[in-house]
């Protein structure tokens, strides 16, 4: 995806250091143009949409007439004093609970839709598991979570972005705040991430990022 950028922003110029920076780039998402029908289609959902604050995403999703919260995984588990210490073999070890409590606590309110993008790609370890067994916490049955999974963790493409939606089958990619990829996934990790939810989808792409909506 990097290099759709760097053709419009030149290769000198800085990353950003918080939020979004640079153009919009249009991507294809078969995983989007399928979701997309779903939400044109059903109004009044509550969708949780994981990134920094895009206001593209927000009027668009309530322009549908759906209710729109966000939560910016990525930052607030790097950025955030989650660390308490180490283990035995020297790996940090993570308040996961005060993380979750702080980040995927919304009450008693259920999502039909999550925009997880890239997240489980950039979390700590730690972190990842945690996140999808929250996730399938606050949703109700039936419900759709949209995620990225990158195939490699070395390359242009894995850089950190933020997702913007559009009424057509594209997404917009916009460079975003940079923090190191932790890990690729493969098609049985995903699977095994996701064990014990309902069903999955998952669409192929060209620029070593695959799609997958995973159903509660």
């Amino acid at each position: 995806m990097l290099h759709w950028l760097e053709k419009r922003r030149g290769k000198d110029t800085a990353a950003p250091i918080r939020g979004v920076t640079g153009p919009k780039v249009p991507r294809h998402s078969g995983g989007w143009s399928t979701l997309r029908k779903r939400l044109e289609a059903e109004p009044g959902l509550r969708v949780l949409d994981v990134g920094y604050t895009s206001s593209t995403n927000i009027n668009y999703l309530t322009s549908l007439g759906h209710s729109i919260y966000m939560a910016d995984l990525v930052h607030d588990a790097c950025e955030g004093d989650w660390q308490r210490g180490e283990d035995e073999d020297g790996k940090p070890v993570y308040d996961v609970e005060g993380f979750l409590d702080a980040t995927l606590d919304f009450g008693e309110k259920k999502f039909d839709v999550v925009l997880l993008w890239t997240t489980l790609d950039y979390l700590p370890e730690a972190f990842v598991a945690p996140v999808v067994e929250r996730l399938m916490e606050v949703m109700n049955g039936g419900g759709a979570v949209l995620a990225f999974f990158h195939t490699r963790t070395q390359g242009e493409e894995t850089h950190h972005y933020r997702f913007h939606v559009t009424p057509a089958d594209d997404v917009e990619v916009q460079l975003a705040e940079q923090f190191p990829i932790q890990r690729a996934f493969t098609n049985r990790s995903i699977e095994k991430l996701f064990q014990g939810w309902s069903g999955h989808r998952q669409f192929l792409a060209k620029d070593s990022v695959s799609e997958v909506i995973m159903t509660r």
